[in-house]
């Protein structure tokens, strides 16, 4: 007889292989970190010899599940923002939260709690992509699991990095330093086409050729992204992708919610393995993946349960019976995405999703020793047909629970016994957790109460204070105004039409001021729209010093790009109530007696207002340029025709709405 460490014997052991073989009544024979022997118990147990023989009656053995796409230290942020859409969800909160907290600590302990989770649900591989991924790697190793660890690259700083330039120098230590690990597969991690360049990823490429190991990417996880790279590109994001080379790497493509059959076909024809998140998809309403075609079409499709902060658990069992119901309601057939079926793409599919079958997937001969049983004799899970040998998936699937996961194995190391984890103390994990979360909590209440502060979260707010003298007077005809600026008497630097569409939000507290999202539209001599501009303007006080010859002194405004929709800020700043005005206006930049003025002809037009206004302003540093330009302003209205202003102290939304 052949002497081997430890035998399972008495489960009903569920291969996961080619043929999908099943033994009742079986056993699995271990040597070191491998299978050496898999069948029936008699035959085994007449083959191999052990010290160690485990009875798993009333039990389900089979290969550990694979997490195909999570982001394991988010655990720490779990629950932190729920019920918000995507991008409120994750620009809003979650990577302003990153940017202060996040170190190789929290992606340390944040991992080791994300593991102990995971292996009480009988996971024993996954994949993952966030900061500080050396911390990542390391803690997965010390729990003994298995992991496809992938240093995140963005186009913005991040917790780990100033640049995305010291992102790649970060990953490309990081893959050097972990190729070849037992356990841990490095990789590199561009995290979306809308969050890197074309620079980037043509860097990770050359990154992921040159140490054969995979890129990991979220793509087309919502109908946005696709709309604004047709908008951007007039293409998809796959085939833009394409283009760009991406697939001659080794690529997991994560969501793929929103691809047609072309987009699948070309995933196919690369050989990308795709994962599958319903519980992230649906929490987040991303939509619902074509996850039968992409199977139809031969596309390896791993399930993942997504970070814990998206989902907001790491239980595969949950996620294998929402992709099969979701699968049915969708397709509109009861047969589709069946149980066996479904086992698989948590299993032997889900490990070529991530290219890594050859090592684990399924319970065959020279593969890694990397197991689960599972406690097949519960209330919830009984009674138990045996006229269909197949009816075991079913029980799995649409039955058991992660609760009833009893033993773990990876690499032939037992990760729990009985329940009780072997290589991880759980207790200071909960301590860690409490003093994380009261840390955020107090971050995010002070933020919460000061628009601003909001405002820079999001970033690329112009952060500094200036001031500016400015003068707005009622006109009945512009067009004397126009002929006077038309003569030359001002020298002209610039001019513009515009059309601008301003949303203004009041908030609560009157201190908070108020912010303007503007959409600039730029018009040409024919009347056509040639570009478009849209900006965040949070504003000062309206007036702060009025000078004798009626010119206002008043606080600038802290300026944004407004990068997003107008739905976002909505959602995000969430005003106690809004208003919109929209304005047709002339502009020119000018320069009068050695200073620049801008002078602004503008007809309100929504809601409608009789007569236009001119308005004159210049930047300014300090109250005694301010005294100076106030009277130049006087001198340019003179000018221009206008010898006895009568200033409107107010700004558009008084005017307009209390007219």
């Amino acid at each position: 007889m052949l002497e081997v460490d430890l035998i399972l014997r008495g489960a009903s052991v569920v291969t996961m292989d080619k043929d999908y073989t099943l033994y009742p009544e079986g056993a699995v024979a271990i040597k070191g970190d491998e299978i050496v022997g898999v069948g029936e118990s008699a035959a085994i147990l007449e083959k191999y010899s052990s010290a160690e023989i485990m009875d798993c009656s009333a039990k389900a053995l089979i290969p550990g599940l694979v997490n195909a796409h999570t982001h394991a230290s988010m655990t720490l942020l779990r629950g932190l923002a729920d019920d918000q859409r995507l991008d409120v969800w994750l620009l809003g909160y979650i990577m302003p939260v990153e940017r202060e907290f996040v170190t190789p600590k929290f992606c340390e302990l944040g991992t080791l709690i994300a593991c102990a989770e995971m292996i009480r649900g009988g996971i024993t591989a996954f994949a993952d992509m966030y900061y500080f991924e050396d911390a990542v790697a390391r803690a997965t190793a010390e729990a003994g699991m298995r992991a496809i660890c992938s240093q995140t690259i963005l186009r913005f700083p991040s917790p780990d990095a100033e640049s995305f330039e010291d992102s790649l120098r970060s990953a490309r230590e990081f893959i050097a330093r972990w190729k070849n690990h037992h356990l841990i597969i490095p990789s590199i991690g561009p995290h979306s086409a809308y969050s890197t360049t074309e620079t980037i990823l043509k860097e990770c490429i050359k990154i992921s050729l040159e140490f054969d190991v995979p890129i990991n990417i979220h793509i087309a996880e919502t109908m946005d992204e696709q709309e604004q790279w047709r908008k951007n590109y007039g293409m998809p994001v796959i085939p833009w992708l394409k283009k760009l080379g991406l697939f001659e790497a080794e690529v997991i493509a994560h969501h793929c919610v929103h691809v047609d059959a072309g987009e699948i076909h070309t995933l196919e024809h690369a050989k990308v393995g795709v994962t599958h998140n319903p519980s992230s998809n649906l929490k987040l309403a991303s939509g619902f993946a074509p996850l039968t075609q992409m199977l139809d079409e031969g596309l390896d499709v791993g399930i993942g349960t997504d970070g814990p902060a998206s989902n907001n658990d790491l239980d595969m069992f949950e996620e294998m019976r929402l992709a099969s119901f979701i699968a049915k309601t969708v397709a509109d057939n009861p047969t589709v995405l069946p149980a066996r079926q479904t086992l698989a793409l948590a299993t032997i599919i889900g490990a070529r999703a991530l290219h890594i079958d050859h090592l684990v997937g399924s319970i065959e001969i020279g593969k890694k020793a990397d197991l689960a049983l599972i406690n097949l004799d519960t209330i919830h899970n009984i009674p138990a047909f045996t006229r269909d040998s197949e009816s075991i998936y079913s029980r799995l699937v649409y039955a058991a629970k992660a609760a009833d996961v009893s033993d773990v194995m990876v690499n032939g190391k037992w990760l729990m016994r009985d329940k009780q984890l072997t290589t991880i103390d759980e207790q200071p994990l909960f301590q860690y957790a409490k003093q994380v979360a009261r840390k955020i909590d107090v971050f995010l209440s002070e933020r919460e109460g000061s628009v601003l502060s909001k405002l820079i979260a999001i970033g690329q707010a112009t952060q500094e204070e200036s001031y500016e003298v400015q003068i707005k007077v009622r006109l009945k005809d512009p067009s004397s105004i126009v002929d006077v600026l038309q003569t030359k008497q001002v020298e002209i630097l610039r001019q513009a039409h515009y059309v601008e569409y301003d949303t203004y939000f009041n908030f609560e507290d009157p201190s908070q001021e108020r912010l303007r999202y503007r959409e600039d539209e730029f018009i040409d001599q024919s009347g056509e729209v040639i570009n478009v501009r849209y900006r965040l303007t949070l504003t000062g006080p309206a007036a702060e010093r009025t000078f004798p010859n009626y010119v206002l002194l008043s606080r600038s405004r802290y300026i944004a790009p407004a990068m997003h929709s107008l739905r976002f800020y909505r959602e995000y700043f969430n005003p106690k109530s809004e208003f919109q005005i929209t304005k047709d206006r002339l502009r020119w930049h000018v320069r009068f007696q050695g200073e620049t003025f801008f002078i602004n002809i503008d007809k309100i037009t929504s809601p409608e207002m009789e007569g236009s206004f001119l308005e004159i302003k210049s930047r300014t540093w300090s109250r005694g340029d301010a005294e100076i330009k106030a009277e130049l302003i006087r001198e340019l209205l003179a000018e221009l025709g206008i010898t006895d202003p009568v200033p409107e102290e107010r700004e558009y939304p008084e005017l307009v709405y209390s007219s």
